[in-house]
């Protein structure tokens, strides 16, 4: 049986492997200096558009990939959907119903969503964009960076973390402005919400079980 004491040293020498030095200000820090910007982003049925539809669908995105001069990363996550804590919250309300009709249509309810996810593996997907931002992107970076500045030390000052800070935010707002011309919807994380996220990206069994955000419950900007 591990000690409070072993599982502490264990979580630290699992920290080293990662790239992240802290996440502040809505912004991941990595050990190289590097800042990170995620935009959690909507999805849309293009199967169910019209021909018209989707040929402005793919002419806006064209557009958007062309405007770019800094390069992203686009990640989808997908999860197990767990529906544990729905089918708890029907329970409850089956137990409190008074109406006997209403108990055994709630009842039948419970049954199906069971027998559903038994028979299906429903996966639930999550969409990012993941908008980067380096020193040496900046006016003298590119020196500090191969005098040995190009760290996460840099990003102490806050003077320049403010200022990197700044550019990074004009690169999120060109994204959301271009990338919204597809109809997709956008919210930039906070720092809470990364923790979350990165949480739970490095721990799965323990996202699946407890299930992650939903897009309904974040502020989305179009």
């Amino acid at each position: 049986m591990s000690t409070p004491d072993k599982q502490h040293k264990k979580g630290l020498s699992s920290q080293k492997y990662l790239e992240i030095s802290e996440i502040k200000d809505g912004i991941v820090i990595m050990k190289n200096g590097g800042m990170r910007a995620v935009l959690m982003v909507s999805s849309i049925n293009f199967a169910l558009k019209s021909i018209d539809e989707q040929d402005a669908i793919v002419y806006h995105y064209q557009s958007f990939l062309n405007s770019l001069d800094f390069s992203v990363q686009i990640v989808v996550n997908s999860r197990q959907l767990n529906l544990d804590n729905y089918l708890q919250i029907l329970k409850d309300q089956e137990k409190k119903q008074l109406n006997e009709l209403l108990r055994v249509q709630i009842s039948s309810y419970i049954e199906y969503i069971q027998g559903l996810v038994k028979m299906a593996n429903i996966v639930s997907k999550t969409f990012y964009v993941v908008i980067p931002f380096s020193s040496a992107e900046s006016a003298g970076g590119a020196i500090k960076s191969i005098m040995g500045g190009g760290s996460s030390k840099l990003l102490t000052n806050r003077a320049t973390f403010e200022k990197y800070k700044d550019q990074l935010f004009q690169r999120v707002d060109h994204v959301i402005e271009n990338l919204s011309g597809t109809g997709l919807h956008m919210t930039l994380l906070n720092t809470q919400e990364l923790i979350e996220l990165y949480y739970n990206l490095y721990n799965p069994e323990i996202s699946e079980k407890k299930g992650l955000a939903d897009m309904s419950d974040l502020d989305l900007a179009s």
